[in-house]
Order: C-alpha cells, then structure tokens, then sequence
C-alpha cells in the first residue's frame, strides 16, 4: 500500500493510494497515520478496506509528510563510500549517527527555507525507514520485521553549521523545512528488498545525484539492528539511511550550494517523487 496524509500544514488527514492514482480518505477509520496504525495489524486492517468505499480526495490538495506524530528522526551520515570519498573523509567503521530534529519535517513538496546566515545549504536524497513496532536488542536477521514501510527523504544540510561550527551535526541538519519526507509511506510487502532501490537527484533539471540502496556499507536490517542496541525505536520513528554521491559540497573545483529560486526533484524507484522551490528565510 501507499499511505499519504493530505490537508494544510498541521492538521493533515490520513489517507491511501488508489490503483488510479488516486488519495482516499481514511479519516473515518484512522487517526493518523502514526503510532498503533503503523503495525502490521493496523496496516492489515487498512488493507482490508475497499479502496473504492473511501471517499476521493480534491486533486491539488497539500501532500503533507506521510507520517506524523514521529518521535525520533535519526540519521546515518557517510553510508555510501563513495559519498565519504567525495567528502574527504574514510569509510567509518560502524554507523555514524546524529538526530535530526522533528521540527525540520514537512511535505514532499513545501520547498526549502534557506535560514538565516545560510551560505552553504546542500541536498541529500536518502531513502527513509518508518518504524513499526517497538525495537529493542534485535537482530539483523530479525530488524526488517519491525519496519511499517518505506518513503523519500532529503536530508537538507548546512555545512557551515554542521562542520565549521563547534560541536555534532545535528545543528546543521535542523533547520525548518529540513526534512522533507514523502509523498507516499509504501508498505515493506510492497518495496520488498530495501537494497535494491535507484535513487537520483535534480537541481534545476540537471541530474547531480545517481545511486543504489544496493552500495550502502550497512544495510537497512544492519541499521535498524546497530541502533537498536542503543535506544529503543518506537512506532513512527524515521531512519534516514545516508546519501549517495552528488551532493554540492563535493562539486570540484567548487562547491555548489542552494540559493533562492533553485528546483530540486528527487524520488526513489517505487516510492514517488519531491519536488522543492528554494525560498530565503522571511
């Protein structure tokens, strides 16, 4: 299945994809698409509904992030070597971890806010990890058992912020509007191997990012594992797996960074498509 919340900024409303294409609202039998919703028992009963029942959704309605309520937004940096390669750093030897806060998330398509004092805004399009039940202590064999689904992410980024100024990323990574996550939440049965998935990036119609889930140094069911070591995952909380190369901080002989009236489109294979209007700060 393909889940979508729909509606302003705030207040969206759940809802499923069609065979057609098509938004139906499932208001009248979830919440959100968030917490219990996201197990395998709530997503069976969502299965089971009849699409055609559900009522349409207006064409041109706000996609808002296809899931809410979200807890905790982790991120992996460097998981593509080729990426540590572009960034002059090595291969780290486990995952490299940092937390985006929640605050960045937004729509598939809200645009980037450039904040204040930013000179070096970058994009990341990464593929994002919902989970759906509690995680704690697992194993890699057992990790890709506790995942709802799967959706597009872009991991916006300040590198001024997160590299030249004192203390861990998550300052340059938090930003409003950083983290566009959507449009649609596809179910695991649906994707089946996360490591298998093309993603790619535009900027103003010029191809700058072309990578493979499959050339991440630690997998989804690794991730999922390392980290649960650690914290428990809970219901709602999103993974966001790392970058493959093409950011603009890697362009040589200069960096390229996001300004004003900038178009990025990005999308992963089977889990749609962004797209994002570059705006400054108000």
């Amino acid at each position: 299945m393909k889940l979508v919340r729909h509606g302003p900024a705030g207040t969206e409303r759940p809802g499923l994809v069609d065979a057609q294409g098509r938004i139906r609202d499932l208001s009248a039998h979830v919440d959100d698409i968030a917490g219990k919703t996201l197990s395998d028992e709530g997503l069976a009963r969502i299965a089971a509904l009849d699409p055609a029942s559900l009522p349409l959704v207006d064409e041109g309605t706000r996609i808002g992030p296809c899931v809410g309520q979200v807890g905790k937004f982790v991120c992996i940096g460097l998981n593509y070597s080729d990426h540590a390669a572009e960034s002059g750093l090595d291969v780290p030897p486990e995952p490299i971890v940092f937390m985006k806060a929640t605050s960045a998330i937004c729509g598939p398509d809200d645009g980037i806010e450039l904040p204040r004092g930013s000179v070096a805004t970058d994009w990341e399009v990464e593929l994002a990890v919902v989970i759906g039940r509690h995680a704690k202590y697992v194993s890699e064999a057992d990790a890709l058992s506790h995942v709802a689904g799967y959706c597009v992410a872009n991991d916006v980024s300040e590198r001024d912020f997160q590299t030249k100024r004192a203390g861990q990323w998550t300052k340059g990574k938090s930003a409003d509007t950083f983290g566009p996550l959507g449009p649609w939440l596809v179910t695991r049965d649906e994707v089946g191997d996360p490591q298998a998935l093309d993603l790619w990036l535009d900027l103003n119609g010029k191809r700058m990012q072309t990578g493979s889930t499959a050339t991440m140094i630690f997998g989804v069911a690794k991730v999922i594992s390392y980290l649960s070591q650690m914290m428990s995952l809970h219901p709602g909380d999103v993974i966001s797996t790392g970058t493959p190369p093409g950011v603009g901080m890697g362009i040589k002989p200069a960096p390229v960074y996001l300004k004003p009236g900038d178009r990025l489109a990005l999308g992963i294979e089977g889990l749609g498509t962004q797209t994002q209007l570059v705006r400054a700060a108000d």
